[in-house]
């Protein structure tokens, strides 16, 4: 098992503008099924990644 360490002190670095990531801006995408969201940096605002939020009915 890979183990979770919480570190207060560092913060990443954006993988696109290799700047330190201070603040991570992030929008709400439309959808049919759903609330998705798309995270992206804040400085060079390239796209980090995407989320999907299941509503109760999708379990």
């Amino acid at each position: 098992m890979i183990e979770c360490v919480e570190k207060e002190e560092e913060s990443p670095i954006c993988p696109h503008c290799n700047e330190t990531l201070r603040e991570i801006w992030c929008r709400s995408l439309r959808s049919l099924f759903g609330r998705r969201y798309i995270y992206f940096c804040s400085r060079c605002r390239k796209v980090l990644g995407v989320s999907h939020r299941k509503g109760v009915w999708m379990g």
